[in-house]
């Protein structure tokens, strides 16, 4: 489960890349994009009513991505290929396997616009019956973190626990969610409204890995007065996309996931995994690159949120975000220690290679769920996604009204950060209290700026002996891009001075600081 980690040497790069190269070619998968459709649809027939009711509420238009590939262009090039396998509405594709000869002869259809080679996989982002519900006493406080971090109980005071919104997970199983008592009041309730197993083409997703139902429980968990996860009264549909046998198959099936998510009405997509150096370089990391990017993107624009998580390459020699954390409308969710509030060493960094915040926001990547017989303790930012996807699943029930890009925001500016954010942990843990604008009384902290140095000066009364003192602050460039950022504990009134040279040529510099934010336009104090 653990993406691989820094690689030795050149020789070994080289290795790894012709074994990649020679199993991409012998696969020879390929993507058929077609010109148009000229297909007939019925909406009303095809759509589940609440797909129906989520674009009727946001003034969604049926459009030329929800009408079904042209089934008679299915057919001809099936007939040529070795074997045919999803049909995307969205992207009006197919995709197939096929010999070059093939593939010669497909092109020459004249309603077939270009052909794609599908290169290497896919990572779950995890780090590392007869069920004993006794949580240990030494994983009692972390499970108490989980969703104490963001402040759950407030959501719960105020009765939101997710009812009515649906959430769609896209994983790699769920062993066991059909007889754990962690998801009985799922099945009591009959809110798995729907399973897919899209490796195997089959309905039953109980099985296989267990990454799925952990990553479940960080959603929806709860056994009697305990909570695992903040939506417990969610609607559920589980996918599985990921297989470790086909790994040029995966972004096929999480294409085909998120359709069907979308025909069964989503209103949120956890997906806590992740495609990286296997497949993509760095620089693609840009949204725009890889299909599934766009995909998130396209789901957006159908008022569906997408949750992904950012990754555990954090320590590794890849360090940053994978795809599809990388599109725009994505909200990607790094993890943080629940122990020290910062990330965790393992997540993934930001940005995108174009500049753009990631992550988000942040979660506790260290949680406790249910295991085969017992409660482990696991990490990963495979658990900081569905903590968050629940949050989004309270703030949904309380505005049914926000969509996609709303719903997104919306999180974000409940970040305990924000507007403050860097590139380590977003705008920080969505917090319930936040969210319900709950306003703390604090002296301010403040800016004393002299000829030679800027200082941040904080009053003594609001340094907690003891406690937690952190300061974070960033310079930001001219561009909207982070020159620098930094955290720093604090122990005395004026922690954190800067010379004035250092800051010259830049756009701000932001602070902040137990709930606090403080932002000085540097143009203004250098007379541009």
């Amino acid at each position: 489960m653990n993406p691989t980690r820094t690689i030795k040497n050149l020789s070994y790069v080289v290795i790894i890349y012709l074994a990649l190269f020679t199993k991409a070619q012998a696969q020879t998968h390929y993507k058929v994009y077609f010109t148009e459709k000229n297909t007939e649809f019925v909406p009303e027939q095809y759509f589940d009513a609440k797909a129906l009711e989520r674009r009727a509420v946001a003034n969604i238009a049926i459009d030329q991505t929800d009408y079904p590939v042209n089934p008679s262009y299915i057919s001809q090039v099936s007939a040529i290929a070795t074997e045919t396998g999803y049909a995307s509405r969205w992207f009006n594709l197919l995709f197939i396997e096929a010999t070059e000869t093939q593939i010669t002869e497909i092109e020459q259809f004249p309603f077939v616009r270009k052909v794609e080679h599908m290169e290497l996989t896919t990572f779950c982002a995890e780090h590392k019956s007869d069920f004993d519900t006794l949580v240990p006493s030494t994983k009692e406080w972390v499970l108490e973190q989980q969703t104490n971090m963001l402040h759950a109980k407030r959501f719960r005071k105020e009765g939101l626990t997710g009812k009515g919104v649906r959430i769609a997970v896209f994983d790699a199983g769920f062993p066991g969610v059909d007889t754990n008592p962690i998801f009985e009041h799922l099945r009591a309730n009959n809110r798995i409204i729907q399973t897919r197993d899209f490796v195997r083409n089959k309905s039953n997703v109980y099985k296989a890995n267990k990454h799925g139902r952990m990553v479940l429980a960080c959603i929806a968990g709860k056994l009697g007065d305990t909570y695992f996860g903040l939506a417990p009264d969610a609607e559920m549909l589980l996918a599985i996309t990921e297989s470790y046998g086909e790994p040029l198959s995966e972004e096929e099936n999480w294409l085909a996931a998120v359709e069907w998510a979308d025909k069964l009405g989503a209103d949120i997509i956890n997906s806590s995994l992740g495609y990286t150096y296997k497949r993509y370089f760095p620089y693609q990391m840009n949204g725009k690159v890889s299909l599934i990017a766009r995909a998130a993107n396209l789901a957006t624009r159908k008022g569906i949120l997408v949750v992904n998580a950012m990754g555990n390459d954090g320590d590794s020699q890849w360090k940053y975000l994978g795809t599809p954390a990388d599109a725009d409308s994505v909200l990607a969710v790094g993890a943080i220690s629940p122990y020290t509030g910062y990330r965790s060493s393992f997540s993934s960094y930001g940005p995108t290679s174009d500049n753009r915040l990631k992550p988000n926001v942040s979660a506790p990547g260290e949680v406790v769920v249910p295991g085969k017989k017992r409660f482990d303790k696991v990490f990963g930012t495979s658990f900081a996604s569905p903590l968050v996807a629940g949050f989004a699943a309270c703030v949904k029930q309380a505005q049914p009204e926000l969509m996609g890009y709303q719903l997104k925001t919306a999180i974000e500016q409940s970040g305990a950060l924000y507007p403050y954010f860097d590139y380590a942990h977003g705008y920080g843990t969505p917090s319930a209290y936040k969210y319900f604008n709950t306003k703390y009384k604090r002296d301010k902290i403040s800016f004393d700026v002299s000829d030679m140095e800027c200082t941040v000066v904080i009053p003594e009364s609001v340094i907690v002996e003891g406690g937690i003192n952190r300061l974070y602050y960033h310079i930001e460039n001219h561009e909207g891009h982070l020159h620098k950022y930094a955290l720093m504990d604090v122990t005395e009134v004026k922690p954190l001075t800067i010379s004035l040279d250092s800051l010259k040529n830049h756009a701000y510099l932001r602070v902040h600081y137990n709930g606090q934010n403080l932002e000085l336009k540097l143009d203004d104090l250098f007379g541009k």
